[in-house]
Order: C-alpha cells, then sequence, then structure tokens
C-alpha cells in the first residue's frame, strides 16, 4: 500500500487523494443523467469515509453541471470534467470518455488508484473495506480473457494489433497508476479501435435481402468490452493484472430477429435488494472463464478474497432499499432524496 499524503483540506470536498472514484454517467439524453445524477448508490459509498482518501470525478453530457438544482448530494457538485463529450454506446466515444477521466486524475500526483463505476452500481461493503482491499494489491483488477467465439477481431487490424493480442472483458476496471498512464499516452491502439472496432447496426426488419446479408458479415465489435485490455495485452502487462473485475453483473440471455443469442446485463429491481441476495453476491469466491478453461481463485495480495465489491445494474428504488436497510452500514438515506422544489 502507498502511503497517504497528507495535505491542508479546503472547505469543501478536494482533489488528489489515492483512491479515485469515477461516476461515469455515460448516457445519451440529459432526462437519463439526470436520473443518473439522482441515483444514491455512488454517494453511499463515500458519506462516511475519510476524505483525504478519495477523489470523484464525472463525466456526463457535455454542458451538464451537477450543483443543488441537479443532486442533492454535495460530493458530486461541480466534479465533472469540463472536456466531456457525447457519448453513444457501441461506439469509440464510450473509451474515448474514459481516457478523458484518466488525463484528468492523472494531473494529481497523489492519485494512485482508479476506479470506474457507473451510475447503476451499489457498494457491497463500506469504504474502508474496499479502500483496504483495493490499496493492498499492486495490481490492477482487469477482467481480460481470450475471445474465441465472437468472432470480434476485425483483420483489418493486423498488424498494429495482432489477432493473438486480442482481449475481451468487462468495462469496469481498477487501475494502478502506471496502467492508467499508459491508457491516456496511447496513440496506436485507440485509433484502430476507432477506425474498425464498431457496433453492427441490425438490419431493420423487412429490409433488403442483400443489406441483411452485407450486415451479417460486418464484424460486432463493441469498443469498451475490448480496448483496455488489448492495449494492456499488447504492452506485455497481464502478469500485472488481477484478470477480473470487482463489479458483478448478471446477464440474461434473449434472442433477436436473425435468431443470435444477445446478453444484456439484468436490472436489479426492489424486491432484488435483500440481504440474502447481497449476501449471495458477496459470497462469490471463484469465476469460471469458458473460453480460457479457466477458473480464477479470488484473491488480493495472495490472499483468498470475496470476488466482488461492487454490483449493477441497480434500480434506484433497489439502491434506495440497499440504503435503508443498512445493508452496507450507516447512511443516511434522506440526504441523497431529489426533490423537484
Amino acid at each position: 500500500m502507498t502511503a497517504m499524503k497528507k495535505r491542508a483540506s479546503p472547505p469543501t470536498l478536494w482533489l488528489g487523494l489515492q483512491l479515485i472514484l469515477w461516476l461515469s454517467v455515460l448516457a445519451c439524453t440529459l432526462a437519463l443523467i439526470g436520473i443518473g445524477s439522482r441515483s444514491p448508490s455512488p454517494a453511499a459509498l463515500v458519506e462516511n469515509a475519510e476524505e483525504d482518501k478519495y477523489s470523484i470525478y464525472i463525466h456526463s453530457e457535455p454542458g451538464f453541471v451537477f450543483d443543488r438544482t441537479t443532486t442533492r448530494s454535495p460530493f458530486f457538485f461541480g466534479r465533472q470534467i469540463q472536456d466531456s463529450i457525447k457519448v453513444v454506446w457501441g461506439e469509440a466515444t464510450m473509451i474515448e470518455a474514459e481516457r478523458l477521466l484518466f488525463a484528468a486524475a492523472l494531473k494529481d500526483p497523489a492519485n494512485r488508484r482508479f476506479a470506474l463505476i457507473s451510475d447503476s452500481c451499489v457498494p457491497l461493503y463500506n469504504f474502508s473495506y474496499i479502500y483496504n482491499y483495493v490499496m493492498s494489491s499492486s495490481k490492477s483488477f482487469v477482467d481480460s480473457f481470450l475471445d474465441k467465439r465472437e468472432g470480434r477481431y476485425n483483420p483489418k487490424m493486423f498488424p498494429t494489433i495482432p489477432k493473438d493480442r486480442w482481449r475481451k472483458g468487462s468495462q469496469w476496471t481498477i487501475l494502478v497508476r502506471k496502467h492508467a498512464q499508459i491508457v491516456v499516452a496511447d496513440t496506436v491502439v485507440f485509433p484502430e479501435f476507432r477506425r474498425f472496432c464498431k457496433r453492427r447496426i441490425e438490419p431493420v426488419l423487412g429490409g433488403k435481402q442483400n443489406h441483411k446479408e452485407a450486415t451479417q458479415k460486418e464484424h460486432n465489435c463493441i469498443p469498451d468490452e475490448h480496448y483496455m485490455q488489448t492495449l494492456l495485452s499488447m504492452n506485455q502487462l497481464e502478469d500485472e493484472l488481477e484478470r477480473r473485475t470487482l463489479t458483478y453483473t448478471s446477464w440474461n440471455q434473449s434472442i433477436d430477429a436473425q435468431e443470435k443469442n444477445n446478453w444484456h446485463p439484468k436490472k436489479f429491481e426492489f424486491a432484488d435488494a435483500s440481504l440474502q441476495h447481497i449476501t449471495e453476491i458477496r459470497n462469490i469466491n471463484h469465476i469460471y472463464y469458458e473460453t480460457e478453461y479457466r477458473t480464477e481463485w479470488c484473491q488480493c495480495n495472495v490472499i483468498f478474497v470475496p470476488c466482488f465489491l461492487f454490483a449493477r445494474k441497480f434500480s434506484r428504488s433497489a439502491a434506495m432499499r440497499i440504503l435503508k436497510e443498512g445493508l452496507i452500514g450507516p447512511f443516511d438515506a434522506g440526504a441523497v432524496l431529489f426533490t423537484s422544489s
């Protein structure tokens, strides 16, 4: 664990601390961002935390401001970065927004860990437990595995990105400073992703057959599920990773019009936010990676630990239930209730 850097604290929440928590509001509409800004779950993590141990950076819709008119959580006041961009799911703008967050946080030399979370994440433990867990490891936590089945690799990326370095995983990562710097400094992999890693636009029902056939030949590539993993793999850094995410997601399977399997993160509602369910997630101690026939027994600094510190996607009502019932420790839920008056 890196020694904490002491500073005189200004009157408001200040920057330059060791563990950074990013509320990444990557929504496409202002209305959805408004809902995200009212989500209590990220505030639940830091309400009772020591202010010299975290900073918050937010990527939100360009022009949107977190203040007393948009959120009752003072932790988010003025925390959005100033050079935010319009983000579209499944496009390279997702990873571009993440790179902007890294760049903003790296300006402060005291920052040592960089945790990317979303507005639908809830913590499974209190801040002290999460802080000690993350800081006790010298490695980044990056879900990374071989993509053998989905065929998202585009041969046009070769030779810049060799196929044997192509990886897949969750975008919800926690990086050490060295790896965050590599992401920001990258001028090789990101341009290739912007050109060749794109989400396939499914044809409209009733469209022309030749258009449908052409679409099916396209590579369906979701940039944020591959970029960071592939970049670190190309830099020969996989030995410096805990190859797993600390954010739990439950996936639902569906079949589209072309009879192809699609996976979507399940949204947990009020009924799902029970002590039993939270305990079940906390008790997960290993992850099986089918494409590699690999079982990852969760460890931190050679000590066996629970696999997950966060969980998603939780609705506002589900998050409020977790807070009111004190499942992650004492918290004043009324402090984050938003009113329109």
